[in-house]
């Protein structure tokens, strides 16, 4: 089926958006929906068409976004979701957040209105992790450990191998015993700039929850150390802020980050391996500088961090 179909489809078969007065394709993102703005009424809509063999997963992702409203998070508020008559498709109309990828806005604007966002976004995130798993979830540590032990035997067996990756994998080994009784919480898993929408200087909202998970908060903030500080410094250090009530995280804190941050090294090499291997050079790269913020995990807070002091201050 032809985008102009599927378009002809979607006029025809979901109610809610007969005489829509705009349907435009949506051509952002990496996942295999197919999406579209709608505007209708004046009221802009965010349309995921999906493969019916993803509906379990969507219908998951749909109540996710359900339960964030009861948190009051700051995303897509859900309208109906359904198949679509005449296709092999499912859709979710979702309300549109307008705005720009925080990847692309939050460059332009100062130090402090970076940070000031980061602080917004941290307290959404605080939000999220209000929702703890169900009884039935196994435990963090256990999931998680099983994970790691799987990463370890495939990246040793793989050849490729990190710079000083024995002082990873002992930095890792040492530390281990922390994920015992962490708190088993609702996770984005996918939490920074490229999923956060940015509008006038302010934070519009969190998209793209396809990949949640239960698991420990603490989990979340690697992709703060793997992206976000690439892109706004200021905006990472305020993400972490915010999420801590404005006060500062404490030692536990920084050496779980730094625990999570080394796993991924690990499996990050697995991944690119698998998905594209002609990347490894790439992704090594990317990594280096993750472990070069760290000293190699002899410091558990980044060096990037350290620079807090001047943002809050407004002396930059």
């Amino acid at each position: 089926m032809n985008e102009q179909e599927l378009i002809d489809n979607i006029v025809k078969g979901i109610d809610t958006l007969h005489g829509s007065s705009r349907i435009s394709k949506i051509n952002k993102g990496y996942s295999n929906d197919q999406k579209f703005l709608v505007e209708k009424n004046g009221q802009l809509y965010l349309l995921k068409c999906f493969a019916l063999d993803e509906l379990a997963a969507k219908q998951a992702e749909y109540e996710v976004l359900q339960r964030m409203q009861l948190y009051d998070v700051n995303c897509s508020k859900p309208i109906e979701m359904s198949t679509l008559p005449n296709t092999e498709m499912g859709y979710m109309l979702l309300t549109y957040i307008d705005g720009d990828e925080a990847t692309e806005a939050i460059p332009a604007y100062s130090a402090e209105v970076q940070y000031t966002i980061g602080l917004e976004a941290g307290q959404e995130l605080a939000k999220m992790h209000k929702w703890h798993a169900p009884a039935s979830v196994l435990s963090w540590h256990d999931r998680k450990l099983a994970k790691h032990k799987s990463y370890i035997e495939q990246y040793m067996a793989s050849g490729a191998r990190m710079k000083n990756d024995a002082k990873i994998l002992s930095f890792i080994e040492q530390n281990l015993y922390l994920m015992k009784d962490r708190p088993n919480v609702f996770q984005h898993d996918d939490f920074h700039v490229g999923n956060l929408i940015v509008n006038e200087g302010k934070l519009a909202g969190v998209i793209d929850f396809n990949r949640w998970d239960w698991g420990d908060p603490v989990h979340e903030f690697l992709k703060a150390g793997m992206f976000s500080s690439e892109i706004s410094i200021p905006f990472t250090i305020g993400t972490i802020k915010g999420y801590h009530g404005d006060r500062e995280p404490d030692e536990k804190f920084w050496t779980l980050y730094s625990l999570y941050l080394a796993m991924t090294i690990i499996s990050s090499i697995v991944w690119i391996l698998k998905v594209r291997p002609v990347e490894l050079p790439i992704m090594v790269e990317k990594l280096e500088r993750v472990l070069e913020d760290h000293h190699y995990f002899d410091s558990i807070v980044p060096r990037w961090y350290l620079e807090v002091q001047e943002y809050e201050t407004g002396s930059l």
